[in-house]
């Protein structure tokens, strides 16, 4: 990939729209990479378009926060903040779907994205967030390093795209 800026946004509904086309190619090279991110092989681009769809509409109603990850004008990497919708969680959100395109790694955007995230939460009031990710990936370890404690491993929690079981780990991290 060639030399280009890298810019972190926070995307809107009419952003995650315009960008519709990147959020779906980013998703589909994740699950063809083997991430245990909900989806399974083989994807289909229209699965891909639904989901996005969705993100964008519940941006749109101000229960997700969008961040998206640019090398130029081209979204190669995401990350969402679902907003707890119960009366007794006003404080706490969901980091969701840690996104990067395999031709963009190596350029920090995941901890980029993760910083903005969990800024844009605290700004939004959401000072607790948890998340939770397939137990030995990569991932497991960025979220370590950046601070976020684990709370502990659920066996057998999820699927790999090809279909193997993977374990899950439970992180959490306060915000300010």
């Amino acid at each position: 990939m060639p030399a280009a800026k890298t810019d972190i946004r926070k995307l809107s509904h009419a952003d995650a729209l315009a960008v519709l086309p990147d959020l779906c190619e980013t998703l589909a090279d994740c699950v063809e990479g083997g991430a245990s991110v909900g989806f399974m092989a083989p994807f289909a681009s229209a699965d891909g378009e639904a989901f996005w769809q969705g993100v964008a509409e519940a941006v749109g109603r101000g229960e997700v926060l969008l961040y998206g990850a640019f090398l130029g004008e081209r979204l190669v990497g995401s990350v969402q903040v679902g907003f707890a919708s119960k009366p007794n969680q006003p404080h706490r959100g969901d980091l969701m779907k840690l996104l990067v395109h395999r031709d963009a790694r190596g350029l920090g955007l995941s901890k980029a994205l993760m910083a903005a995230a969990e800024a844009g939460s605290a700004k939004a009031g959401r000072t607790l967030l948890v998340l939770d990710t397939a137990a030995g990936e990569l991932a497991e370890t960025l979220y370590e390093k950046l601070g976020w404690q684990r709370s502990g491993i659920i066996p057998n929690y999820a699927l790999f795209p090809d279909g193997r079981s993977c374990d899950t780990v439970i992180f959490w991290k306060t915000v300010a």
